[in-house]
């Protein structure tokens, strides 16, 4: 058997180019995996910080003084509630209960005021209900 020896010149400036360019495209390929796998999710970047406690807005209705309640954690809404509700304004306002009920229902679990769906059937009030759920979540909102 005839075995020809391969002899293989390399130059080193070239040798210097390609380590070169090869640790630009791993620090490039590091960089571009750091910026895009970020530990937050998405729905974690809508979520807001409060200072944890319990925030309330006043409602006047009938020249009755109600109080909507909001209770928060750091990180989310645990729940919304009429406070100050006696017979008188849940007989002239019956709806009222029911849809401060949907409401609290529906932000403690989407976590947002932005997502809410008010009711066809009672739009003033859940409007009412919410722009004070809104001045009360304003309260807790660390800024």
């Amino acid at each position: 058997m005839s075995s020809k020896t391969k002899i293989v010149v390399l130059h080193m400036k070239e040798i210097i180019y390609t380590v070169v360019i090869a640790l630009l495209i791993t620090l490039l390929i590091g960089l571009f995996f750091f910026m895009f796998s970020s530990r937050t999710s998405p729905s974690d970047s809508k979520k807001q910080c409060y200072t944890p406690g319990v925030y309330s807005a006043p409602i006047t209705l009938n020249n009755a003084e109600l109080s909507v309640e909001v209770s928060v954690d750091e990180d989310s809404i645990q729940s919304v509630r009429v406070s100050n509700l006696d017979e008188a304004i849940t007989t002239m306002y019956p709806l009222l209960q029911p849809t401060i009920e949907d409401l609290s229902e529906q932000i403690c679990q989407v976590q947002s005021l932005d997502e809410i769906e008010l009711s066809k059937d009672t739009p003033y009030t859940s409007r009412l209900l919410l722009n004070a759920i809104e001045t009360a979540l304003s309260q807790a909102v660390i800024k």
